[in-house]
């Protein structure tokens, strides 16, 4: 798996976690939802400071979603296929 959609499913695991819907994210960190969700699709990068908007709206540290992506971006596409 590729960083960008390793982060991207970092962040949707995050907000699932704590609860809310994209919208609800968007509208947190001042994106369009459309934006939003193409970073969780991994279609969009995020830059250094959407990075932190994000993690702010999560309630976390942009390491956290950093250190996620990069556990998913190492256990490779077969895990992750396992887990669908």
């Amino acid at each position: 798996m590729e960083i960008g959609e390793a982060f991207g499913k970092a962040v949707k695991i995050r907000r699932v976690e704590i609860g809310i819907s994209q919208e609800e994210l968007a509208h947190k960190a001042e994106f369009a939802r459309s934006f939003l969700s193409a970073i969780e699709l991994g279609q969009k990068g995020a830059s250094i400071q959407s990075v932190w908007r994000l993690a702010q709206a999560l309630n976390c540290k942009p390491s956290d979603l950093w250190l996620t992506a990069e556990r998913l971006a190492q256990e490779g596409p077969q895990k992750e296929s396992a887990q669908s």
